[in-house]
Order: C-alpha cells, then structure tokens, then sequence
C-alpha cells in the first residue's frame, strides 16, 4: 500500500519537476567550471572539420550512447538497444565508426563523433564495461547500475566540453541510474566566475526510452545532491549561518517542507548550551533550523536527522594548520546533505515522516572563544569537557542531539556530521563511515549503498572507546579523549547522548568535503562533492516502503 501510495503521488507531481527544475537552474549561477581533465575521450574531427562558435540562443544538440565490451576474441563491442537505433538511423556510420576507431568498450571510455547526424552535432560512445554486470558482493556494489552512471557522466561531459546546449542520454538500461550520472557530471560551481567565463550546464533529456518516470527520479536525486554541492562549495562569507537558513527555506519551503529558523532568544531559553559555547566566539549570530517533511500520517513517529552545521571551522583556539584552513568551509556538509535529502524525499512524495534539526554557526578564535579546558553542563545532566576546541563538531551537537529526541521522540535518529580523521585515514574516499547500535540500520545503509554506488561501510562502536571518553577527574565526558582513533571516539561521545532509540551516526569527513584523491568519474577533483545525498534518500525510501524490492 505504501508503495502504491508513493507511486501516485509521485504521478501527480511529476509537472512540479519543471517548477522546482527553475530553482535548480538558479543555483546553476552558483558553480565553477573545475573538470576532470583526465576523461578518456577524444574527439575526432575529420569527419566534417571543428563546431563552430554560436551564440548562447542556438540550440546544438548531442546524444551520449552506450556500448558494452567485447565478450571474446574476434567479437565486436556491442552497442545498447537505444545505440543500436541511432547507429540504424545515421545509415550503420556509428558501427563503422566503432569498428575503424577500435572502441572496445571498456567502462568510462570511449570518443565523441563530430556530425554524423544531421539533428545531433555530436555523438558521445562511451563504453559500459561487461553486459549484464549485476550486484557485486565484494565489491558492496550494484556494478550495472554503477557503470551506468559512469557511463552517462562522462558521455554527458564530453559533449557539454564540446558546447552542446542539449544533451540527450541513452538509458542505458538503467535511465534512474543514466539521470543521476549524467546530472550530477555536468552541474557546475560557477557563481564567482565572470558570466562570459562560465561552463554552459546543458539540457538533459533521455533518448529513446518510455521510462521518464524513472529518468526524473534519477534527475530529483542528482539536482537535490547538486544542492548539497552548492551548500557545501560557496565561500564562507557566502554561506554564513543566516545565508544557509535563507537557501534552506528557498529550497524546502516552494516543496511543502516546513521550515523554522530559531534564533538566539530561542537558542537561549531552550538551554542548548554546548551549541553556544562553539557559537559564542564568532561575530555571526547562529541559528537552529527545525525542519519537517510529513509524508504519511501526522501521528506516526519520524525518522529524525541531525546535520552538523559549522560553516566555518577554524579551529578556535586550536587553530588549524593555514595550508587547509580554506576546506573547513565544508564543515557544514552534514546539514547540507540533510536540507538536499529532505528536498528529495518531497520530490519523490515518500511516505514518510522525516525531521531534522541543524545547528548552524561558525568555529572562531576571539575574546569570546570557547578556551581549551571550559566544561559545559548538557540538557541530560552531563558534563563535557572540550579539551580540543578544533574538534567542535560533537561539542556542537551534543545539546541539539538531546533536544531533538526529547522533542519529536523519533522511531530512528541518523545524524551526519564531518568530525573524525580517522574515516579519511581508514576509508579514503571510497566509503563513508558508520557508527550504529542497530543491526538493521546497519544492513539498511548497506543495501542503500550498494544501489547509489555511494557506499558506507560500518565501524565499530564498542565499549573500549566509550572508556576512552568517559570517566575523566572532573567531567563525565571529554570532546577529544584518548588516542588515535578521531573517527571512533567521536562516535562514543555522540553514542552517550543516545539514551535508548535505534542511532545510526555517519561522518562524512572523508566523503563529503573537498575530493583530492580518485574522484567518481561523474564528480569533480577538489570540489565539494555532496555525498552521501542519494544514499541517505535510498534510506529513507527503503524505510518508507520496506516492502518494496
């Protein structure tokens, strides 16, 4: 019934995709053309010479097409379903084409043809790797729908390289999975670039397939992820406390999401002191955003999501090394995640209750800075000392974490936050890390992993590192604790605000900031990437409609 429920809500805002897409494109504004330059594609050219430059009105239109590898020697690479109409429709010229360049199919590469149709100025064959590739359980991967996404994204670059104002997506038999790679290869950062310097996002459209239910999904999830990039990428000074509740609201509330942003007499009087301490030393007034998304009956328990939302973290006191000191902007990736998620789960009309409380401020050295050392006393009666004042994020969340239990008294609390380096030094940038007390959470984000191709990998939330928290010689919980183990140890503190509810805690510290090392070829190298957006809306879904397959 959920299920059903969820699918004809979903056709009747289906229209509200071209409303909310004029939104998105607005936050286009806001991006910067950095690419990967290392995409495997070469254009040739030699069959009618170089695109022309045109101006920003003419419509130059692309098509990205699948080809999948050669099964065994002397066989060709052969094309997708929809490929293979396309290369009927240009009179066989793509096959020839395939056969005379050598294209083999190999995932992520392939080459762009230069007027081979009349309607299409460029063609993008890309390869899809192994046809038929299914879930891949070392891996921890859904290989089709993956090299799908894959696939798409850098087809889709390619031309969008090659000035296409119009792109159009083989599905790839995956059109969900096409959407979001292609979508999310494509947005750009580029509000701080002169008008005239910025990367041109073009039109996606799918090519030859009826299945735009499942195309526009894949395009909510990828535009809502884009969002969390845009939130996570702007400059500091961009994206103070005050600007974020602002995008917040513009992005939620057009979407029937409510919306309150409390300030600091509310912040005051609901005694959420910890947050304080950390906000207290910065010039910008903080602000705790509470927000609520009702799918289903306004009775039933929600899922509770809690953002970690520094905007700036300098350190404090602790000041970080200067080298790095300009990535701490992403400091607030946790509540931008939770504001894209929630976007998206009204998009797609989940069956569920969802609410989230994100607490918003920046971490600053000043007279009225936190010292190394304060203790403060928490909502359940606990004291926690802040012995490092760069490890502010379970300092910031500590209260609101007991507030939002004790307020909306939830069925499952997730909360995501950048706060360990320990997930960087163990996962790289392959995984996010979770620390949960349940074993069906657990499973949950596993699977939902699996399908994004954003995957999350469980770490262990045992007793010994509660023992390196907790007890100390004059407060009950340390912010910092005892030795290597960043990632864990934050967990532990966060695990002693977590009474008795099913908890899940993500830190996204390695996945969700600035990527550095062996990027997914559908992001970008040192941007923000905004994940885990899509595996968190899997989550949701798969606990709104638990019987679905």
């Amino acid at each position: 019934m959920a299920s059903a429920r969820m699918i004809n809500a979903f056709t009747r805002n289906r229209s509200m995709y071209r409303s909310l897409q004029g939104v998105w494109k607005s936050y286009d504004l806001f991006a910067e053309p950095l690419l990967n330059h290392n995409h495997n594609f070469q254009v040739m050219r030699g069959l009618a010479g170089t695109a022309e430059k045109c101006d920003s009105k003419t419509v130059i239109k692309g098509v990205v097409v699948g080809v999948y590898s050669k099964e065994g020697d002397g066989k060709e690479a052969k094309m997708t379903s929809s490929g293979e109409k396309f290369d009927d429709r240009t009179q066989g010229k793509v096959s020839e084409l395939l056969r005379e360049t050598g294209i083999k199919g190999d995932l992520g590469k392939g080459k762009v043809f230069m007027n081979v149709d009349a309607e299409f100025r460029a063609v993008a064959v890309v390869g899809l790797g192994q046809e038929g590739a299914g879930f891949n359980d070392l891996e921890n991967i859904d290989e089709g729908m993956e090299n799908a996404r894959v696939a798409a994204g850098v087809g889709a670059r390619a031309l969008q390289l090659q000035g296409c104002t119009e792109v159009f997506v083989d599905s790839m038999e995956y059109p969900e999975q096409a959407a979001e790679g292609s979508a999310l290869a494509i947005w750009r950062y580029n509000s701080n670039k002169r008008k005239q310097d910025r990367t041109l996002v073009p039109k996606l459209d799918l090519y030859d397939s009826p299945d735009v239910d499942a195309w526009t999904r894949g395009l909510f999830k990828a535009e809502s992820q884009n969002l969390a990039r845009r939130l996570s990428d702007a400059p500091a000074n961009q994206m103070t406390p005050t600007i974020f509740a602002q995008s917040a609201v513009d992005a939620l509330c057009p979407c029937g999401v409510s919306v309150e942003v409390r300030s600091m007499d509310w912040i005051e009087s609901n005694h959420l002191n910890s947050f304080l301490m950390i906000a207290k030393g910065s010039c910008e007034p903080p602000v705790v955003l509470e927000i609520s998304y009702c799918g289903t009956a306004p009775e039933d328990r929600p899922i509770l999501l809690l953002g970690k939302g520094l905007t700036y973290n300098s350190g404090g006191l602790c000041l970080r090394p200067k080298d790095c000191l300009h990535m701490y902007r992403g400091c607030m990736a946790g509540a931008a995640v939770c504001v894209a998620a929630i976007r998206a789960a009204a998009a797609l009309s989940l069956p569920v209750n969802i609410s989230a409380v994100l607490p918003l401020c920046e971490n600053m050295p000043s007279g009225m800075a936190v010292k190394p050392g304060d203790v403060v006393t928490l909502l359940n009666g606990k004291t926690l000392g802040i012995v490092d004042v760069s490890k502010a994020g379970t300092v910031v969340m500590a209260d609101p974490l007991l507030f939002a239990q004790t307020t909306y008294k939830p069925r499952l609390v997730v909360d995501l936050a950048t706060v360990g380096y320990g997930v960087c030094a163990g996962l790289g940038e392959s995984a996010a890390g979770m620390f949960t007390n349940s074993n069906f959470i657990a499973k949950q984000f596993e699977k939902a992993g699996g399908l994004t191709g954003d995957r999350i990998w469980r770490l262990p939330l045992w007793r010994y590192f509660k023992q390196l928290v907790t007890p100390n010689l004059t407060f009950d919980i340390s912010n910092r604790g005892h030795g290597p183990a960043s990632s864990c140890i934050a967990a532990a503190v966060l695990h002693e605000l977590v009474p008795c509810a099913d908890w899940a805690h993500i830190d996204i510290r390695n996945v969700g900031m600035l990527t550095r090392h062996n990027p997914l070829p559908y992001l970008l190298k040192d941007r923000m990437t905004g994940r885990p957006t899509r595996t968190l809306v899997q989550f949701l879904y798969q606990m709104a409609c638990p019987d679905s397959k």
